[in-house]
């Protein structure tokens, strides 16, 4: 039977020498890297000692590469402790051996606070190009294609913490990533936040270092596999169309009474040189919502209160209600039921940036705050990864492009918003980037209210990963898409 190599991070804590006996007592492991710092290790017949600077860089992984004897190299992504399951390693070997797989990876059990816990992870896919894709604490390389793929499209460049990103988006092109759906291992998570007060962390300002290095990784592995977009734009088409107002502010809601009025009242006191109005679709509210919305539409005739037929609507729906309404204005722009502008010229500012250039869709910068406006971490979510001249590239490697988002109306009828709740404006952002120029403002202009009540405040793993699988298929389509008009150009 084929063996494995190891390669484990050191770690001081007392879990360590547990973790590593359990390699160092498995017949299927040949050998075993630890990698440290420069720490005094102890000495194992199976043991050698591996000094780097970072686990995830380039210079790590072309290293372990080419002094790996073996055919699989298992990787421990964390240094964290981690007990095997019954024949764990066994089944992991099993799986590539049967797949000729480039990369295994499994489910887990994951012990937060002292509980235990199921964490299932997702089936890779063409879109799971997203450097936060979740394989756990474990992935198990084959050498032979980690090696051909390198061979193919170059070494792991000299990034710091983009190594493994880059290396499995080289993998994926020509190997499969198989997922294992057996928990096979558990691990003590040590971050225990919710899903809430994790969404923002690759839009920290303090990580755009690390960003740049994902995005030079995801650009390369587009160039790969021809779904790179140079430079290159269709002029947005004039409509014809003779719209009520100028622009139109639209806010999709369900059941937030205690929000949709400070949501309302943030538009109505914008100062522009244009009219405008806002089209609230109210989706049925159960909870005082719709009553509110009345009071408000029956005192200010600028308040377009939208009651759908259709019981069926996500978010993208009554956008779409709202967007194909004769209400609605040649720009339409986006405002969620919890949130608010942040100042009186928020419209303006966004509808003369469309006025300045030839976009079909321009989106702003927010500032995450509590529910009394108050500034809370990680503040201002600007997406200056997002640039003129590789923006809609970047795109698919990021989960979300800012706020508020705001669309050339004529245009977005043609391509609509999918009926969903989750991801609706992602997929017709990265869409409407495969042909035509995205206009960016940086600074900030909405205030992003974080509350107990958001939708996305405290998710299951099981919601949390529908979400990621929806947008990884988003992305699937839209590189199919990109490749397909680039091999007709």
């Amino acid at each position: 039977m084929n063996s494995i190599t190891v390669a484990l991070p050191f770690s001081t804590q007392s879990y360590f020498d547990k973790t590593l006996q359990q390699f160092i007592q498995s017949s299927s492991v040949e050998r075993i890297y630890i990698l440290h710092d420069g720490k005094s290790l102890s000495a194992h017949a199976k043991c050698e000692g591996m000094k780097i600077g970072s686990l995830t860089s380039g210079k790590t992984l072309n290293t372990l590469f080419t002094k790996v004897k073996s055919k699989y190299l298992l990787l421990i992504m964390q240094a964290q402790q981690i007990d095997l399951g019954q024949f764990a390693l066994e089944r992991f070997l099993a799986a590539a051996e049967q797949t000729s797989a480039g990369i295994v990876y499994s489910d887990y059990y994951e012990i937060k606070k002292g509980e235990r816990f199921k964490h299932p992870v997702n089936e890779y896919q063409l879109g799971s190009i997203r450097d936060g894709f979740d394989f756990g604490a474990f992935m198990l390389f084959s050498v032979p294609a980690a090696r051909a793929s390198m061979k193919k499209f170059g070494a792991v460049p000299k990034v710091d913490r983009a190594g493994v990103y880059d290396l499995r988006l080289k993998i994926s092109i020509s190997h499969q990533l198989f997922h294992i759906q057996e928990y096979l291992y558990t691990k003590v998570e040590s971050d225990v936040r919710v899903t809430g007060e994790k969404l923002f962390d690759y839009v920290d300002p303090r990580n755009r270092v690390v960003q740049k290095e994902m995005e030079t990784v995801a650009t390369s592995h587009l160039k790969n596999i021809g779904a790179y977009l140079s430079l290159k734009f269709k002029h947005v088409p004039k409509s014809g169309v003779d719209f009520p107002v100028e622009a139109s502010v639209i806010i999709p809601v369900r059941n937030r009474v205690k929000t949709i009025a400070d949501a309302v009242r943030s538009v109505l006191i914008q100062k522009t040189d244009f009219a405008f109005n806002v089209i609230v679709v109210d989706n049925h509210s159960t909870d005082g919502t719709t009553e509110v919305l009345g009071e408000l539409a029956s005192k200010n005739p600028m308040v377009k209160h939208i009651n759908p037929t259709r019981k069926d609507l996500g978010i993208g729906g009554c956008w779409n209600d709202a967007i194909l309404s004769e209400h609605c204005g040649k720009y339409a722009v986006q405002l969620d039921s919890d949130d608010i502008y942040s100042g009186a010229g928020t419209l303006q500012k966004v509808v003369d940036l469309f006025w300045s250039g030839d976009y079909a869709m321009v989106i702003g910068s927010y500032t995450l705050v509590n529910m009394d406006l108050q500034e809370i971490p990680p503040g201002v979510i600007d997406h200056k990864e997002w640039t003129a001249q590789n923006g809609r590239n970047n795109a698919l490697r990021i989960n979300g492009l800012g706020a508020p988002r705001a669309f050339d109306t004529a245009l977005l009828r043609q391509v609509l918003l999918p009926n969903v709740s989750y991801g609706e404006d992602y997929g017709v952002a990265i869409r409407l980037s495969r042909e035509y120029q995205i206009g960016r403002i940086y600074e900030s202009i909405y205030f992003c209210r974080r509350w107990e009540g958001n939708t996305d405040a405290a998710l299951s793993i099981e919601k949390a990963n529908k979400n990621d699988v929806y947008k990884d298929k988003l992305r699937t389509v839209e590189i199919l898409a990109r490749q397909k008009m680039n091999r007709k150009q």
